[in-house]
């Protein structure tokens, strides 16, 4: 057990070719290992994240007229169309919807999709890390969101549909509830954008990754799940908040442990891993002075 924690926790959210949507740019290849295109038919409809090398997670709300079978996942992709020599794909023998998921409001958006084979990791297929329970992302703390979606409301990414990055905010709950309503916004989501829009996630981005940079490794803090458009002024995109989820995605997942890591206020992407390591360990000596 704790052998293989400390095995996630060395390899996720550390893509070694990564130097650092709508208002994005493209991303240079294998910037972003974890980044999944779920496709049915040939066709891109989601995004999601690889988080060991048997499970993707992505949004709830991609999958409610779909089946397992009629899913192919695919990674390693620098764009949708052309050659993508990295590209690894795999089929789907199950999906995980949240119970508790909420199609009018989005809360628990949230799901799990079983690859029907493993996959390999290489510079360009890595898991992302996960954002521990305790976690929190206060107001302004910069996070990266990555897709294949459109790049403005009904316009579809252009050919060759690179893979689009693009950098935006937080948005603290309270200051996001003032834009969608009292009470839409639950403490299962989060908000990031800008408030004067222009950068966002938009339609074909759902179930992807949004991430964080904490100490040299890439935690995903959320999941894009809805908006008011696509980079509107003062209506940032909402994400489900993965922190939120840890003991549900660990209920799901016994076969690997997965690497979850705190984030919060204060240790601005400082985490101690080595304590965090010891939180599993049978040392307790050294694990008080972690705590001291």
């Amino acid at each position: 057990m704790l052998q293989g924690l400390l095995s996630q926790l060395d390899v996720c959210g550390k893509p070694p070719l990564n130097t650092k949507i709508v208002g994005g740019e493209d991303a240079a290849p294998g910037s972003w290992p974890w980044q999944v295109s779920i496709q049915s038919g040939g066709s891109h409809f989601c995004g999601g994240s690889l988080i060991n090398e048997n499970w993707v997670l992505s949004a709830a709300h991609c999958f409610q007229s779909i089946t397992a079978p009629e899913i192919t996942i695919y990674l390693g992709m620098e764009s949708l169309e052309g050659t993508n020599p990295n590209m690894q794909k795999t089929g789907t023998s199950n999906i995980i919807i949240h119970e508790e998921y909420d199609h009018t409001t989005h809360d628990n958006d949230i799901a799990l999709v079983q690859l029907s084979s493993s996959v390999t990791f290489t510079n360009y297929v890595m898991p992302v890390c996960l954002a521990a329970s305790s976690s929190s992302f206060p107001g302004g703390t910069n996070v990266w969101v990555t897709g294949w979606g459109n790049i403005a409301s009904n316009v579809n990414l252009p050919s060759p549909a690179t893979l689009q990055e693009v950098q935006v905010p937080i948005v603290s709950n309270s200051d996001c509830a003032k834009a969608y309503g009292s009470g839409s916004i639950t403490d299962n989501m989060m908000c990031a954008g800008l408030a004067q829009g222009g950068k966002d996630s938009c339609q074909g981005d759902s179930g992807g990754p949004l991430v964080v940079n904490i100490s040299r490794a890439w935690v995903q803090a959320g999941i894009v799940s809805f908006g008011y458009g696509c980079a509107l002024p003062n209506f940032p995109g909402v994400y489900t908040r993965v922190s939120q989820y840890q003991d549900w995605i660990n209920s799901k997942i016994s076969s690997s442990q997965l690497g979850f890591i705190q984030f919060s206020n204060g240790n601005h992407g400082s985490p101690n891993l080595f304590c965090l390591f010891l939180s599993f360990s049978i040392i307790p000596f050294l694990l008080s002075l972690c705590n001291s």
